[in-house]
């Protein structure tokens, strides 16, 4: 746990994986582990507790895993994977008021993530991560008070973008560096892959 306010860490393994063919990121391996195993042993110790999104069955993770389904039909995305993760922190840590997030295909992630959005938020309601120039919407941090608005974003406006949403509720964004290597590069295709080992293969810490 770092030393970060309270903080419940939401690994995002939802995704569908169309780029890769209909694969389950999350079992995708890198270098003997899974990106679902890289990305727990990144972010559980950065956090007082830490669930899994994702949908189907649960018992492809490991059992000591908590996952968190969509409660909205159709899956309509990562920001319902946010809804699920905030709800069930409000439900089940009533005492924690924040909710980090990554996603499971970024196998660099920084080990101070949680420590950075929180000192970088400067007093702004949420704060996302960003990299070359990029912004990573779904690397985020996001009070659990939030919950109820994100529904009604979600029911009733029919929003599905994240960076919007987090946008127009004032997220700030929070620079990282990407020499040597941008720790949010994702994994999306076999290519991807490929250069994720290639990464691995010139930075052994990474």
């Amino acid at each position: 746990m770092s030393l970060a306010p309270a903080t419940v860490v939401l690994v995002l393994a939802g995704g569908r994986g169309r780029r890769m063919g209909g694969t389950d990121k999350a079992r995708v391996h890198l270098a003997g582990q899974t990106l679902l195993e890289r990305a727990v042993a990144r972010l559980a110790p950065q956090g007082d507790a830490l669930l899994v999104s994702a949908n189907g069955d649960a018992a492809r993770f490991a059992s000591h895993l908590t996952m968190i389904p969509d409660d909205l039909p159709d899956h309509p995305g990562p920001l319902a994977g946010l809804l699920a993760g905030l709800y069930h922190i409000a439900a089940h840590h009533p005492a924690i008021a924040w909710m980090a997030s990554a996603p499971v295909d970024c196998p660099f992630l920084p080990r101070d993530l949680v420590a950075r959005l929180h000192a970088g938020r400067a007093g702004a309601p949420l704060a996302r991560a960003a990299s070359g120039g990029r912004v990573h919407p779904v690397a985020g941090l996001w009070p659990v008070a939030l919950r109820h608005a994100l529904r009604r974003a979600l029911t009733e406006q029919g929003e599905r973008r994240v960076g919007v949403w987090g946008t127009a509720q004032g997220a700030v964004d929070v620079l990282w560096q990407t020499a040597p290597y941008d720790p949010f590069f994702n994994v999306n295709t076999s290519d991807d892959l490929v250069l994720a080992e290639a990464i691995l293969a010139a930075h052994p810490d990474a």
